[in-house]
């Protein structure tokens, strides 16, 4: 039996889906096989929390944990961290170190793909589209009329470095930037400004799945909201429709287009690629690298629409880790 840590939790505004993203990878491990440890990583404490909710912290020396006198260690590490630190890229670096097998991507891979500009930018040369943006470090002067003379109305304002929907803005008159920038800036100190881009939202989760890299089933979002927000996230407030009403060349496409940017990165694990269609050709907007895992999550639907379980997901994600 191999002790599986599955941490979760985490420093950013997404802790409480991180929290049921990490139980739901409990609940559905493959028992005959795992022990698994719950580990809540927060700012204030590391901690193991066993099933009767009791708390024993964790020695960040070596990440094992003490529990009524026998010295636990860890065979692999499961991350179902959303935001900082287990999409940026820190605990995949302190696990490097530690020589510890984890299930997400290597460090340099999350600390790129959670920083949207740097992302974009990688990708652009190898075809990849995308929308028109401007970026804002905190200080920088605002200049209201040059953001929309380059993005045009309306646009979005995002946080630039942030694992969630928290600080996203739909800004449809110059006047409302700066209120969406100071919003933006309460997540994050670098924020991404883009064009609109008017067409079919849709996710894509590409997964290496028994040592091949796979397309899962595209899912089409529609949200009842003006657009992707965390309450059409995580509060029912869209439809998500797997596999997406679109035809089968343009799913071939975007389904191309996300497999090239997951190997141009030397991906592993889980990714969660979002694009906008406009006429006909995908516009990647970001890649998620710690999708949720919640049963309601993307990539739990698309899984299934694959014929991929649960169990089968997370057995999958371990065994590559420990190959």
């Amino acid at each position: 039996m191999k002790n599986i840590a599955i941490i979760m939790g985490g420093y950013s505004s997404e802790y409480k889906i991180s929290l049921i993203s990490g139980n739901v990878v409990k609940q559905y491990l493959d028992k005959k096989k795992y022990n698994g440890f719950r580990i809540h990583i927060f700012k204030e404490k590391w901690v193991y929390v066993d099933e009767k909710d009791a708390e024993f912290p964790i020695d960040r020396n070596d990440f094992s944990v003490t529990v009524n006198g026998e010295k636990i260690k860890f065979d692999c590490v499961f991350n179902a961290i959303h935001g900082s630190p287990g999409e940026d890229g820190l605990m995949q670096a302190y696990f490097e170190l530690l020589g510890i097998p984890q299930t997400s991507c290597d460090y340099y891979q999350a600390a790129v793909t959670f920083n949207k500009r740097d992302l974009l930018s990688v990708l652009k040369p190898y075809g990849i589209k995308t929308a028109i943006s401007y970026y804002l470090n905190k200080g920088d002067v605002i200049n209201t009329a040059e953001i929309v003379k380059k993005v045009g109305l309306p646009c979005f304002v995002k946080p630039n470095k942030a694992g969630s929907s928290f600080g996203i803005s739909k800004v449809k008159t110059e006047a409302e930037l700066p209120i969406a920038i100071e919003v933006a800036y309460k997540e994050d100190n670098e924020i991404i400004i883009e064009s609109f881009l008017d067409g079919t939202e849709v996710s894509v989760g590409v997964i290496n799945y028994k040592g091949e890299i796979i397309v899962l089933p595209i899912t089409e979002i529609v949200s009842d909201n003006d657009f992707f927000d965390y309450e059409a996230k995580y509060e029912g407030k869209s439809q998500e429709i797997t596999p997406a009403r679109i035809s089968d060349e343009l799913t071939q496409k975007i389904g191309e287009t996300a497999k090239r940017a997951y190997e141009v990165l030397k991906m592993k694990g889980f990714s969660r690629s979002e694009f906008i269609i406009v006429n006909n050709e995908p516009h990647m907007l970001e890649m998620n690298t710690i999708p949720g895992l919640t049963t309601e999550s993307l990539i739990p639907q698309q899984a299934k629409a694959a014929g991929i379980s649960l169990e089968d997901l997370f057995t999958n994600a371990i065994e590559l880790a420990l190959a």
